[in-house]
């Protein structure tokens, strides 16, 4: 029997309550959870501004979690180049993340991969986002 792979993406600065509830609730959709943490690169170019924490942080921070199987930084070049190697069963969006989401299903149509792809809710999110929490810092 084929295992199910999942497959998620983060900037992951601040690593809270909200990104353990998205790593949580995108693994229950299958056997394996890989997470790719932007690289600071990445970050800057689309937020306009560094992470707070490292890659490496962040990196830690997440599989310190204990929650996923993986934990892979993304590529500073292709930022396709993650789904291209593991080629996921289903990609896990979070419920605000909007870089790299509106031609998803294209690029990867393109690319001969048909993974399924779930936009998941949030956990409290007048709390847990990033950028409140960074805020009360």
């Amino acid at each position: 029997m084929k295992k199910i792979k999942v497959m998620v993406f983060g900037t992951f600065d601040h690593f809270h309550k909200g990104h353990e509830y998205f790593l949580r609730e995108a693994k229950r959709l299958g056997d394996s959870l890989v997470v790719v943490v932007a690289r600071d690169s990445t970050v800057k170019k689309l937020k306009g501004r560094q992470p707070d924490q490292s890659g490496e942080e962040r990196k830690k921070a997440v599989s310190d979690s204990g929650i996923a199987d993986r934990v892979l930084p993304g590529s500073e070049k292709n930022i396709y180049e993650q789904i291209e190697k593991e080629r996921p069963d289903v990609i896990c969006l979070g419920y605000d993340q909007k870089f790299f989401t509106e031609n998803l299903r294209e690029e990867l149509d393109k690319r001969g991969i048909n993974p399924r792809i779930v936009r998941l809710g949030s956990y409290r999110p007048d709390i847990y986002k990033s950028s409140i929490i960074k805020n009360r810092k």
